[in-house]
């Protein structure tokens, strides 16, 4: 008899209970109709949410975190995966996506047969082909994937959906940086990963939450990840930077001591002020690493239980 694999699902919900109960049933619809030699559970990480509904019409086992206090969306995804790593032992993969339906539920049957094809070796991510979102969105959106490359040489052109085998769990849990960006952290910690070309679905209900400023927050946390490699960069950029100053610089004093040619009396001034204020960036910038790195001193054993500080309680619930 073949034995059946464990999934656990989960998402962080932050007063949008209409959504979590549509995807409930399209879970357990996929589950019926698709991955019938699949267990599938479902984590919700109830973020601080002002009004709480767990009446729901389910047919999958679920369970409910509440939160103390409302940490954010990557942050309750961070509670989420630490959570089941301590505390549910049965498990084959992970499935980490949002409530609101852009997530497909029914694209969970093509992460596994994709994370089960590398052989659960790889931690697989949707890379989405279509987006639903306005076109202002998909504008910053698009400065914000090539930003992201400029500042920290590695691409991001996906989101949280994702499928995480068992055996990359632990590490995924004792990642720090997934407090601040889940799947920016991935990439920081080379754990293997692969993309999966997907649709990103409608939302079910309401309006999103990811608004501009939230986009640009969410883009500066992932950055952050790259902290050290960040400043390392802007130190290259500075010294580039100068050395192209200081050969104006030259050039300017060659063409004004050993040729005719009329020099503008405020271009060498100008070029030195440049110079100066890059200058001061290059300083800055390696004070700020060189604090950076002086942290690693102090070195700090990876925890995973800082979950446990934030949980309020939990609620089970049965199938109906």
């Amino acid at each position: 008899m073949k034995q059946i694999k464990k999934i656990y699902c989960l998402t962080p919900v932050y007063n949008d209970w209409e959504s979590l109960s549509i995807l409930i049933k399209n879970i357990s619809k996929v589950q019926k109709d698709y991955l019938d030699q699949y267990e599938i559970s479902l984590l919700v990480v109830n973020d601080g949410s002002n009004q709480e509904n767990n009446d729901f019409d389910y047919d999958i086992s679920t369970s409910i975190l509440n939160l103390k206090i409302n940490v954010g969306h990557q942050r309750a995804i961070a509670i989420g995966i630490q959570y089941i790593y301590n505390e549910i032992k049965d498990i084959d993969y992970l499935v980490v996506m949002d409530c609101d339906g852009e997530d497909k539920p029914e694209h969970i049957t093509c992460l596994i047969e994709k994370a089960e094809a590398e052989l659960s070796n790889k931690i697989i991510f949707a890379q989405r082909k279509k987006r639903q979102e306005s076109t202002l969105f998909k504008t910053g959106y698009f400065f914000y994937k090539y930003l992201f490359y400029f500042l920290t040489g590695q691409r991001i052109n996906f989101g949280n959906y994702s499928i995480i085998p068992k055996k990359h769990l632990g590490k995924i849990a004792n990642q720090s940086n997934i407090w601040n960006h889940y799947s920016g952290s991935v990439i920081q910690s080379k754990i293997p990963f692969d993309k999966l070309l997907l649709d990103r679905g409608k939302r079910y209900k309401g309006v999103s939450k990811m608004n501009m400023n939230n986009l640009i927050i969410h883009g500066l946390s992932s950055i952050a990840v790259y902290f050290d490699f960040l400043s390392l960069r802007i130190l290259k950029f500075s010294l580039y930077g100068i050395g192209v100053c200081f050969i104006s610089v030259m050039y300017i004093l060659f063409q004004k001591i050993f040729t005719d040619t009329a020099i503008p009396g405020w271009a060498s001034s100008l070029i030195l002020i440049i110079s100066g204020i890059i200058l001061q960036l290059f300083s800055v910038t390696l004070i700020v690493l060189l604090l950076q790195l002086s942290t690693r001193k102090n070195i700090t054993a990876p925890n995973d239980k800082i979950y446990l500080e934030f949980i309020e309680s939990t609620t089970e619930l049965t199938k109906k």
